[in-house]
This record gives structure tokens, C-alpha cells and sequence, in this order.
């Protein structure tokens, strides 16, 4: 058992991740593992093909699918995965087949990874939500729409400006996730 892989299992299940071990190992070592690092859900005596099966019934149940592996045997998976994790130290074959390397052995990486991109999808529907707010309140104005009927104009000097401002705003913004930790 890795160190830190109790507190992987129980990040992720925090984070509303259903976790499932799917090892070649026999069934009694299985539950032993599965039992001291808190996964409830696992499957022993698993062939590298099972290991596909399983993760396409997850995935026609409408489930995305994170695979993390770094054997040889786990490199069809990490491919079919959704998103597949490999694990740095692990054979190349399995680090060329994932699309997250983790470049240290600690599970709890898997976590940081999906806090991360969890994040980065907050920043970038954040500054969509702004540059289309923008360019809905501004552009019309800028395009002298308003300017019969209300007296509305925008010189193209303070429109420039104004984007400007809308781009200096989302770059700001998209730089915050320079300090996750």
C-alpha cells in the first residue's frame, strides 16, 4: 500500500468520487487492502482486459471514468479512461498511455489534480460569463445602437479602452490559479 493512499481514498470520496480497486490480486488480499485504506468497492483476481470491461460498464452507465495505473497491464485502460492518471515511477508504456503524469508516487496528487481542474473550469466559465457580459452590454453601445433613441454613444477611443479593461480583467483573473495549492 502506498503511503498516503488512505488519505487519497478518503479526499476523493469527500470530493463525491466513487472509488472502485480493481487489482490481479486474490480476493482475501483485495478486502485487506480495500479495508485498511477505506474503499468499499473493488474487484479482485482482475485480468488487464477485465480491467477494460469494467471501466466501459462505467462509462455506458453514463459514469466519467479517471483510471489510475502504472503497469503495463493498466495501460489499455488509462487510454480508454476518461481521464487516465499514470503514475510517474510506473512503466513507460503506462506513462505514455495516461493523460496526467503524477511525477511523484503520492495518491493525494490525484486529488490535487482534480481540485485543479475543478478550479481552472470555475476560472474559465468565470471569464465567459464576463467577456460575454462585456461584449453584450458594450458592443451595442460601441456600435451606436442606442445613440437614435437614447442619445447613447461610446467614442472608440473609450471602447478601446474599455476592452482593455475586459481583457486586463480576464487575464487577472485566469492568474489566480498561479496560487493553488
Amino acid at each position: 500500500i502506498r503511503e498516503g493512499s488512505k488519505l487519497a481514498i478518503e479526499n476523493l470520496q469527500k470530493l463525491g468520487i466513487e472509488v472502485v480497486m480493481l487489482t490481479g490480486d486474490n480476493e482475501k488480499v483485495a478486502e485487506k487492502v480495500a479495508g485498511i485504506v477505506g474503499i468499499e468497492k473493488y474487484e479482485a483476481n482482475i485480468l488487464p482486459e477485465d480491467k477494460q470491461k469494467i471501466v466501459e460498464k462505467y462509462q455506458s452507465q453514463g459514469k466519467k471514468v479517471l483510471f489510475v495505473g502504472d503497469g503495463v497491464n493498466d495501460s489499455p485502460s488509462l487510454t480508454l479512461a476518461d481521464v487516465g492518471v499514470a503514475i510517474g515511477s510506473g512503466a513507460d508504456i503506462a506513462i505514455e498511455s495516461g493523460d496526467i503524469i503524477l511525477m511523484k508516487d503520492q495518491l493525494e496528487d490525484v486529488v490535487t489534480a482534480i481540485e485543479l481542474s475543478r478550479k481552472t473550469l470555475r476560472v474559465i466559465k468565470q471569464n465567459l460569463f464576463w467577456a460575454f457580459f462585456y461584449n453584450i452590454l458594450f458592443i451595442p453601445i460601441s456600435a451606436g445602437l442606442f445613440y437614435l433613441s437614447n442619445g447613447i454613444k461610446l467614442s472608440p477611443m473609450i471602447a478601446a479602452f474599455a476592452m482593455s479593461v475586459s481583457s486586463l480583467f480576464v487575464v487577472s483573473n485566469a492568474l489566480r490559479l498561479k496560487f493553488f495549492k
